[in-house]
């Protein structure tokens, strides 16, 4: 199992099941829902997502139509995110844990849309100019 929680601490979650390709998306929207150069993402079955302090909190902002991205309303840390077309995965922020996952990210993606600034280092991951193709978008490793 691993937890995490958001800054303030008001939103606590566990995962129970193991972590799917963990990414590192460079497209405009994580860097804006991130505040930095990219998002590091990774999806896991919802039902070994578990919320266990301050549902009340989370607020969801659809940032484009079927998506839905998650964060708490009191400190604003981006916690997850989902799409309406998926309901069994959650695409969770690797900056909210509180263990080592034990999974290490194995791709860019949307590199093509990456800001000006940043200097993509030579990290020996694959990189893809837009959304890579299955399994890495979108699949959660195994269930426990």
């Amino acid at each position: 199992m691993v937890s995490g929680r958001c800054l303030c601490s008001g939103v606590r979650f566990e995962i129970t099941g193991e972590l799917g390709p963990v990414i590192q998306c460079h497209c405009s929207m994580c860097r804006r829902a991130s505040g930095t150069a990219f998002a590091t993402n990774a999806p896991v079955h919802a039902d070994a997502f578990r919320i266990v302090q301050g549902q009340e909190l989370i607020t969801e902002y659809e940032s484009s139509p079927g998506r839905r991205r998650a964060f708490c309303s009191r400190c604003g840390s981006p916690l997850y995110s989902r799409m309406l077309d998926r309901p069994e995965i959650r695409r969770v922020r690797l900056g909210t844990l509180e263990e080592d996952p034990g999974a290490r990210p194995v791709a860019h993606t949307w590199v093509s849309a990456k800001a000006a600034w940043d200097t993509l280092c030579d990290d020996g991951l694959e990189r893809f100019d837009e959304a890579p193709p299955p399994p890495y978008y979108g699949s959660p490793g195994p269930r426990r």
